[in-house]
């Protein structure tokens, strides 16, 4: 099978090649997956960068961690009626060399999560990490009904997402952009109020678009850029949710956020402890039954342009950038 495969950590145009490697078949409780589609998200092109661990924890390894396609093959103990079944993956490259930039990949049959025969391949590989993510993120919030909930990136792939899934759960939301195309995006996903942080101070309009009050909760993608604003921009018991950071190390202003009894939760979306995951998977299944979302736009290379595709990333997609197997 063709595959992209690294075999040293830097960037994208000198260590990501296509190389053909044996298919391999699938093992104990494992199905093995026909792609269409493979996603490319941040954690992607910073663990091929190195930007996290500059190490090689394996010989070479096969990129991405969401995708799409139609299980093809099933190893013992699978259920025969999983054949020919449409899925999307998530986890794939977590803690293994094998991702999903390839035409083949096998993984844990609990990977693999079926498809709605009406969502397309192309949002079956969008949706891993940015809706599992979103997910959890306002589930962690807690009620929302009435609340003032600040989203950081609100035009990115998990921040619409999560737009949206705030406001379907009665919050006002309040997005955090970077122009003002982003802010149209926002509000299309539900957001109520626009902040663009290039021209504006966040702290400020959050507190007047709370009537000085501040905000209950924030959803924040960026923790090491976007501290500083919280502890003018919440309120009196808020909550932040953090799923990201550009910078290991962040700086929280201590004092008006313990004057203001704030809690700080972090999470990793790789990671989610098993009941939260189920109770994850079931609730995305729903939501694309029901087809009550908007994803995002989509920017789609072959293969072959596989670290054009890392360099688009990189750059701050404002898409979801695909590869089409």
């Amino acid at each position: 099978m063709r595959a992209a495969i690294y075999r040293a950590k830097g960037q994208a145009s000198d260590v990501l090649k296509i190389e053909t490697l044996v298919r391999a078949e699938p093992e104990l409780g494992e199905v093995r997956i026909k792609l269409e589609y493979s996603g490319v998200n941040p954690s992607d092109v910073k663990s091929r960068a190195g930007t996290t661990n500059p190490l090689m924890d394996y010989p070479f390894v096969v990129p991405h961690s969401d995708g799409s396609g139609t299980i093809d093959a099933l190893g013992p103990l699978v259920i025969s009626r999983r054949i020919g079944q449409r899925v999307w993956l998530y986890n794939a490259q977590w803690g293994r060399a094998m991702g999903t930039a390839a035409e083949f990949v096998t993984l844990p049959v609990q990977q693999a999560v079926a498809l709605p025969d009406h969502v397309p391949f192309e949002v079956g590989a969008s949706i891993g990490i940015p809706l599992m993510t979103a997910y959890h993120a306002v589930q962690a919030c807690g009620p929302l009904l009435g609340r003032n909930v600040v989203v950081f990136g609100a035009a990115g792939s998990v921040g619409l997402y999560a737009t949206q899934l705030a406001n379907l759960s009665g919050a006002r939301v309040i997005a955090v952009v970077s122009s003002d195309a982003k802010g149209q995006d926002a509000r299309a996903a539900g957001a109520e109020e626009v902040i663009d942080y290039r021209r504006e101070d966040v702290a400020a309009r959050v507190r007047l678009l709370t009537g000085g009050n501040g905000a209950d909760f924030a959803i924040e993608v960026d923790a090491a850029a976007n501290a500083r604003h919280w502890g003018e921009m919440l309120g009196f018991g808020a909550k932040v949710v953090v799923y990201g950071s550009g910078q290991a190390q962040i700086a929280v202003p201590f004092r008006p956020m313990i004057l203001g009894f704030a809690t700080l939760y972090f999470f990793i979306v790789y990671k989610l402890p098993p009941e939260i995951l189920r109770q994850t998977l079931d609730a995305i299944t729903s939501l694309l039954e029901r087809d009550v979302l908007r994803h995002p736009r989509l920017d789609v290379y072959e293969l072959d342009q596989i670290a054009k595709a890392h360099r688009r990333v990189e750059q701050g997609a404002d898409a979801k950038v695909l590869i089409k197997l």
